[in-house]
């Protein structure tokens, strides 16, 4: 017996759904993707945060709005930046340390006008 997971090659989306009586449904849409604001109109906010860490202190970068690929390139720049370690996750930017006027500085110099600390 093969291992390999089995592939969807309906063309149709995903849903569970076969059949419907109701003659009025309606297959749902597919979410359009958000779209990225340019820098300048992005509110971005660093806030400094130990809650639920174990006591280590982390910088995040919340208000993001737009894509998540353009979030995770962002959360990489910071990263690289800083010299720490990260992630991007539940549309937040968390950096390991204090390094909120570090990243506030990055973000003005990158054109994100609106950051606040």
């Amino acid at each position: 017996m093969s291992k390999r997971a089995k592939s969807n090659t309906s063309s149709q989306n995903s849903s569970p759904l076969v059949y419907s009586t109701n003659p009025d449904y309606r297959r749902p849409e597919e979410e359009v993707s958000a779209i990225t604001l340019a820098p300048e109109d992005q509110p971005l906010k660093v806030i400094l945060e130990t809650k639920q860490r174990a006591g280590k202190t982390v910088s995040i970068v919340i208000g993001f709005v737009g894509e998540e690929e353009s979030m995770h390139t962002l959360g990489k720049a910071l990263k690289n930046h800083c010299g720490t370690g990260g992630s991007v996750k539940d549309g937040e930017i968390i950096i390991q340390g204090d390094h909120c006027q570090k990243i506030f500085q990055y973000l003005k110099s990158k054109g994100y006008k609106k950051a606040k600390l």
